[in-house]
């Protein structure tokens, strides 16, 4: 199969393929910064070919009347969140398309869908309550990691339009009851003896990690709804009719084929 010989290809592939060039900073810092001169600085980090790149000036498009930092912050923590989204989207895509959970899907002992569909057929398939599991689960995340600490309470961090650090999911220390893990981050303590150079480049892998992911997933999506927009997954991906911005749509291609 076309896809399968695809896969294997991106996981020899090795994570500096996407790698940055190590900062030349002797004391690096382990956080993207909401300046603009930090924003600069990383584009060259990430990219020394391209550097810094905004022409459409958003960084001075004061979002809200807020002051430039605050711009800065929103636009960084949309970035880092929208590739993180985009990374599990795109693992998920590939997993999805060769892959079968054996466990079943539902309590009836439905099974999960089969790899005869496509990844958007998949979801087209599983239950509306499936589904809405799903969107509240990630619903919760996004409620809980914009929590700022209020009178009283400990809970959350300080927001990344207002001096805190974009992208950082807050612990779940301030949650009463007992928990398996307190961070999303770093559950099993790997990074706890990480040096900061490693740390550094590991933050910004991850940008630029998430930022071919981004255009992997939507690379995926195109070629199936739009013939020949990725001429590089000809024959790779299966066509799809339906509605992939549209996720509760009730009229799913499935439901319209049968």
């Amino acid at each position: 199969m076309h896809f399968r010989t695809l896969l294997s290809f991106l996981l020899l592939l090795p994570a500096s393929s996407f790698s940055p060039t190590s900062p030349s900073s002797s004391k690096p810092s382990t956080v993207l910064h909401s300046s603009k001169d930090a924003l600069v600085s990383d584009a060259k980090k990430l990219n020394p070919l391209l550097g810094y790149f905004d022409p459409l000036q958003l960084t001075d498009a004061a979002f809200w009347g807020q002051p430039q930092d605050s711009t800065i912050g929103f636009l960084r923590h949309a970035e880092i969140k929208h590739s993180r989204v985009a990374m599990a989207a795109f693992v998920g895509y590939c997993v999805q398309s060769n892959f079968v959970w054996p466990w079943p899907e539902t309590l009836s002992g439905d099974p999960f869908p089969s790899t005869s569909l496509s990844p958007p057929e998949q979801w087209d398939a599983l239950p509306l309550g499936a589904k809405v599991q799903i969107i509240l689960f990630v619903g919760f995340l996004e409620f809980y990691s914009e929590l700022t600490p209020g009178e009283g309470s400990d809970a959350g961090l300080t927001h990344y339009m207002k001096g805190g650090v974009p992208g950082k999911f807050p612990t779940f220390d301030a949650i009463p009851h007992w928990m398996p893990f307190n961070t999303l981050y770093d559950p099993f303590k790997y990074a706890k003896n990480m040096s900061e150079e490693t740390k550094q480049r590991r933050l910004l892998v991850e940008v630029n990690n998430g930022r071919l992911a981004m255009l992997g997933i939507f690379g995926f999506l195109c070629a199936q709804t739009i013939p020949g927009s990725v001429p590089a997954l000809e024959g790779v991906v299966k066509a799809y009719g339906g509605e992939v911005m549209a996720p509760l749509a009730p009229d799913g291609i499935l439901e319209r084929e049968l």
